[in-house]
């Protein structure tokens, strides 16, 4: 049911990393007020660009000249989708935090529900991505296979389709501020969180304009990041696949044997040799690539570094986030 107003919440912030969106931010922006104004909710809309190189930063600081509600964040760099969110987390204040992308595939139609099922009493409304208009077989084979790998690998289970679009209560975002890692996977993360959640379907539309800044590689980079920050699984999994490769050597060692003093037949020949040894010798190395994420993960953390670098901040606001802020 729609919302008409929300005067028993002082503030709703809504959190949206922009990454070379110059083409449909404005777009963004005017169907997200469009939303609002309908809700009669009070609110600040925090846009954080991510290093954007093309003019999203500039269009960006029009539209906060024209609207006091709007908060832009710069960042000095490229530091990725996750840091973004988590840079805007850190700067909302409101009783809830709405995370959603800017390039018009999360629908903000979606948020009257959102806020909805908020005040029924759920601390976390996830939307849930039943498919994506005009997305190719192999774009929706790689989304689902995404998802069964993390759900096959990880100790915490996510939605299938559940992805960064949600709504958090200050409560549930509170407790990611408080979680101090760098290597961020919020999907995971909200669903360790473990409070009140609610999940609302939705169709993804297509991009209005641009491209996905999420390639094969990125997906990928981003399931080990969900894998290794959740799990220690793999390197379960390679203990165990080392004891079936060493119990299948001992096998194929008694196979040789047996068939010599029996019947005299020592199995000669370079092949099979340099066969067994390249692939335990591959399966070594990859194991040995495995436990070198983990421990790159544990090099990361110590080094006790900012999440990110700030060149633009809005200039009401003061130095406290973990980020290192620099007032362009």
């Amino acid at each position: 049911m729609p919302i008409t107003s929300c005067d028993q919440y002082e503030l709703l912030s809504i959190v949206s990393p922009c990454y070379n969106e110059q083409e449909v931010i404005e777009i963004f922006y005017t169907e997200l007020k469009r939303v609002l104004a309908a809700i009669d909710i009070k609110h600040e809309i925090i846009l954080v660009d991510d290093g954007s190189s093309d003019s999203t930063l500039d269009i960006l600081n029009r539209i906060a000249e024209k609207d006091t509600l709007v908060k832009v964040y710069s960042f000095s760099r490229n530091f990725g989708h996750q840091i973004t969110l988590t840079a805007g987390l850190e700067a909302a204040r409101g009783d809830a935090v709405i995370m959603l992308d800017s390039d018009l595939q999360h629908p903000v139609s979606l948020i009257p529900e959102m806020i909805t099922k908020w005040k029924e009493g759920y601390e976390i409304v996830s939307a849930v991505r039943k498919s994506t208009e005009g997305a190719s077989v192999y774009k929706n084979f790689t989304s689902r296979l995404f998802y069964r790998l993390i759900n096959f690998l990880s100790d915490i289970k996510i939605p299938n389709g559940a992805a960064d679009f949600c709504l958090l209560s200050r409560k549930a975002y509170m407790a990611l501020r408080d979680m101090p890692e760098k290597h961020r996977f919020l999907r995971g993360m909200i669903s360790w969180v473990g409070m009140k959640r609610a999940f609302l379907p939705y169709i993804a539309q297509p991009r209005r304009a641009g491209c996905s800044k999420y390639s094969l590689l990125k997906m990928v980079a981003l399931a080990m990041e969900a894998v290794t920050s959740f799990s220690a699984f793999p390197l379960k999994l390679a203990t165990r696949t080392g004891l079936l490769i060493s119990m299948a050597g001992f096998l194929y060692l008694a196979w040789i044997l047996l068939r010599y003093f029996l019947i005299g037949d020592l199995v000669s020949g370079w092949g099979s040799v340099i066969c067994v040894l390249l692939i335990l010798g591959g399966t070594q190395l990859i194991f040995i690539g495995l436990i070198g994420q983990y421990l790159s993960r544990i090099f990361e953390e110590v080094k006790h570094r900012p999440l990110y670098v700030l060149k633009q901040r809005p200039a009401e606001v003061q130095s406290g986030d973990r980020g290192t802020v620099q007032q362009k």
